[in-house]
């Protein structure tokens, strides 16, 4: 199975009905991490606005189930992101906007969690000799809409449009030319090459070579013009989300970002919106 099929498997829809017959949406991705005792368990990546724009006890997470005839059913269940006093049970970064929480997934989609070393250091991109101008996937649900029935992501593509990407410390984010619409935060975004000139697979099981650069967190939308470009959260920012999980003592010890104080130019960041 190659790296964009793996990852598509491992993207999800969350939704949550407002009351007044719209609803919110956004896109969800499962890694499998280390648990509190040893054994894996399957945690749910997300931006953290997308969870904070849920008012509600309880969210839809949408597993699809492959049916026996080679066709798939979706399958949505509830996912409770707060407790019955409205505290929040998920985790979440102190300077980034990124969510995660521990869940229960039915077992095929459990087995579908993806390896927490598909998630990129700034090592993985000199690795990668990955720059501006090189093609990255996203996967969500832009407005809502999935690809088919079954509730599968749509995978769209763009190039990396800001230079330099490393380290994440200095520039916690990074631009990518597509078009961003509600339903797409959370989603990841990752880079794909069968093969590349000087670059090894870092996977041991001869799966398509890549990682997953980070996630789908923004729009840069200055005074309300569209510019098709999206702010994309680096996966150090999910990594060291789940190691808050793992031990919420963790906080002090993540450094804050090192931007440099003083002038600066206008950023395609600053004009963005969730």
């Amino acid at each position: 199975m190659d790296l964009a099929v793996e990852i598509i498997h491992a993207t999800v829809q969350l939704e949550q009905a407002l009351g007044d017959g719209t609803r919110t949406v956004g896109t969800g991705f499962l890694i499998s991490a280390p648990g509190e005792d040893g054994p894996p368990r399957t945690v749910l990546i997300t931006a953290n606005h997308v969870f904070q724009k849920m008012p509600g006890v309880n969210a839809r997470i949408g597993y699809r189930i492959a049916n026996k005839d080679g066709s798939w059913s979706y399958s949505p269940q509830t996912l409770k992101i707060r407790d019955s006093a409205g505290q929040e049970l998920w985790t979440q970064h102190p300077d980034r906007d990124v969510a995660v929480i521990a869940i229960t997934a039915p077992p095929e989609f459990a087995r579908a969690a993806l390896p927490l070393r598909y998630l990129a250091s700034d090592d993985t991109f000199q690795a990668f000799q990955v720059d501006a101008g090189e093609e990255m996937m996203a996967l969500g649900f832009p407005r809502g809409l999935s690809a088919n029935g079954a509730g599968f992501p749509i995978l769209r593509s763009g190039r990396v449009a800001s230079f330099p990407l490393s380290p994440a410390r200095i520039f916690p984010t990074f631009l990518l030319d597509f078009s961003v619409f509600p339903g797409n935060s959370g989603g990841p975004v990752f880079y794909s090459r069968a093969s590349k000139a000087g670059v090894v697979s870092i996977d041991d099981n001869g799966l398509d070579p890549g990682f997953i650069a980070g996630l789908l967190t923004q729009e840069v939308e200055p005074n309300n013009e569209r510019l098709g470009i999206g702010v994309v959260t680096h996966a150090k920012y999910v990594l060291e989300t789940i190691a808050l999980l793992q031990d919420p003592k963790a906080t002090s010890t993540i450094a804050s970002s090192g931007e440099v104080e003083g002038a600066k130019a206008a950023t395609a960041e600053d004009a963005a919106r969730d």
